[in-house]
């Protein structure tokens, strides 16, 4: 996924029902509308022209305002193997990039993979969530594959202490990118959950690139110790 530039999602955050003290979102608004527009346009990372998707304003005209990294609770992520796809990746923390938008890794390491440290350490409660470029100018990238992945095939995620983190698939989905189905993305509640996400669908250039993303949803299955 690449070239960020274009449209915002159009998603709305799910609201927090008082009355059941359930809250589907624990991170601020703000942050929220930023995970929600980093994956709302852009696509094969080399192919479409412009900087990164700008989240100037968010709903209601109010700047959006960047997030800050979350305690980790865990050693942090440094590799992903899903060998169904023969993926075998380094994994660096992204943030927010210095005009608020959510950061990724630079095309001359595409072949790495992004831990968004805003969020969940992988096989910590709630859902961690790692990106990747589908591809460049030159071909694929680490995550050209992922629409591949099917129901029970096992993700591992070492972290910097050796102990490892093993998912398993249960749904991969595509969706539109202005339909993401935020609520069963973002967040710091649940059990331990992974998702992958890159884009996909039909190339439809422009500002927009590819039309959709492609989600690898996954379960936390056991964390091997070093």
């Amino acid at each position: 996924m690449t070239g960020y530039a274009g449209k915002p999602s159009t998603a709305k955050p799910a609201r927090r029902d008082t009355r059941s003290g359930r809250s589907p979102w624990s991170l601020p608004l703000a942050v929220v509308l930023v995970l929600l527009g980093v994956f709302a346009t852009g696509a094969g990372l080399g192919r479409s022209v412009g900087d990164p998707l700008h989240w100037a304003t968010a709903a209601g005209g109010e700047t959006s305002t960047r997030g800050v990294p979350a305690a980790p609770t865990a050693p942090r992520p440094v590799s992903l193997t899903v060998a169904a796809v023969d993926i075998s990746a380094a994994v660096k923390p992204v943030g927010d990039a210095p005009d608020g938008t959510i950061d990724v890794p630079p095309l001359s390491r595409h072949e790495e993979t992004g831990w968004y440290d805003r969020g969940p350490v992988p096989g910590e409660p709630g859902p961690a969530v790692i990106v990747g470029h589908v591809d460049t100018k030159s071909g694929p990238s680490v995550f050209y594959d992922l629409h591949k992945l099917r129901v029970g095939d096992p993700i591992e995620v070492k972290r910097e202490d050796g102990s490892v983190a093993v998912f398993t698939v249960n749904s991969v989905e595509r969706f539109p990118k202005d339909e993401l189905p935020a609520d069963r993305i973002y967040g710091h509640d649940g059990p331990p959950s992974l998702r992958l996400i890159t884009c996909g669908g039909q190339w439809v250039g422009g500002p927009t690139g590819y039309a959709d993303n492609v989600i690898a949803f996954a379960t936390h299955t056991t964390t091997r110790p070093a």
